[in-house]
């Protein structure tokens, strides 16, 4: 059995769809602070608790035969983080020692993590794993304390773990069951899809003065079904050797502008935002683009969706779903 942490999240709900799809038994742990338990499939097992509550942690494990774990459940949000970087250090890494503490009692020998691109920090190259960490955000540090400490139970107590840093995430699954719903919502393409369907009255751009092709950040994004097969691949070739330890990018290799997004979003839906320029968010590097080669080579792994995809997959879920989850 495969426990899932934050699987009732927009990533984990997809990744918990992808396993029961591939014949893996699910336990979801989460404590629905962001995640929706319509997001759970009806094949999973769903526990509500909290990683920062070791006794909702143990409890999962005394219940169930768990053999591994994919662990998502975390604060995410890069902006939040530099205003409150309390929360983040507590919910991300407490969180994730709590989890290892009781996965080492357990002798539940196994973790898919759930990086991020943040480690990086400031880069114009395309990133590989190999690229000097510099987090510039508390939301970054969080994740590479994280990657830190699961390294440090791997030579202690012999952990295997795959670590997948990733990129933006975007899209939703393609027969339309699952979908992004954040309330606030601060991430790009859904934010400029409700702002489409007329949720929200324009869409606010952080920056249009960075040293890129036309002033905006740019991005690697990453349809979340793609990214879901990612985190099964990883799970399944772990299993497979009793000595992982392994870091991977997951990403497009491709950079798009929120100046692009915006245009294919207007493409796709056939409507005209309204964009409105403020100034910077403290944290944000103007460029992050993946290398995915280690994965592609080592887990034969490769992005199938391209973003006009992503964004025809995510206005199918809005359009679908106007108060996302909330059945009013």
């Amino acid at each position: 059995m495969i426990l899932v942490t934050g699987g009732a999240g927009y990533i984990g709900s997809h990744v918990v769809k992808e396993l029961i799809y591939r014949g893996y038994e699910v336990i979801v742990l989460d404590n629905l602070i962001e995640g929706h338990k319509e997001a759970v499939q009806a094949k999973a097992k769903f526990f509500k608790g909290d990683i920062l509550n070791e006794r909702d942690v143990d409890s999962v494990f005394l219940q169930y035969p768990l053999s591994a774990v994919i662990h998502f459940a975390a604060y995410c949000y890069v902006g939040e983080s530099v205003k409150n970087p309390a929360i983040y250090y507590e919910n991300n890494v407490q969180g994730t020692l709590n989890l290892l503490k009781v996965m080492k009692k357990h002798q539940v020998r196994n973790i898919v993590f759930s990086s991020s691109c943040a480690v990086y920090g400031n880069t114009n190259s395309l990133i590989n794993e190999n690229l000097e960490t510099k987090p510039i955000n508390p939301y970054g540090w969080s994740k590479l304390m994280c990657e830190q400490i699961i390294k440090d139970f791997y030579n202690a107590y012999k952990l295997n773990y795959v670590i997948l840093r990733y990129f933006n995430v975007a899209g939703a699954d393609i027969f339309g069951e699952l979908g992004e719903d954040h309330n606030p919502e601060t991430h790009l393409i859904p934010s400029i899809l409700k702002h489409l369907t007329g949720k929200k009255e324009s869409i606010q751009v952080y920056g249009n003065d960075y040293e890129t092709k036309d002033g905006t950040c740019i991005r690697d994004y990453i349809h979340v079904t793609d990214l879901a097969n990612a985190h099964v691949r990883a799970l399944q070739n772990m299993m497979k050797n009793d000595d992982t330890q392994e870091i991977y990018n997951v990403g497009n290799e491709k950079g798009y502008s929120v100046k692009d997004i915006i245009q294919v979003c207007e493409n796709v839906t056939n409507k005209k935002a309204k964009v409105e320029y403020v100034k910077r968010r403290e944290g944000d590097p103007p460029i992050l683009i993946a290398s995915s080669l280690k994965i592609r080579k080592e887990l034969n792994w490769k992005a199938k969706y391209e973003l006009e995809q992503m964004i025809e997959t995510a206005w199918k879920w809005f359009s679908t779903h106007p108060n996302g989850y909330t059945k009013k």
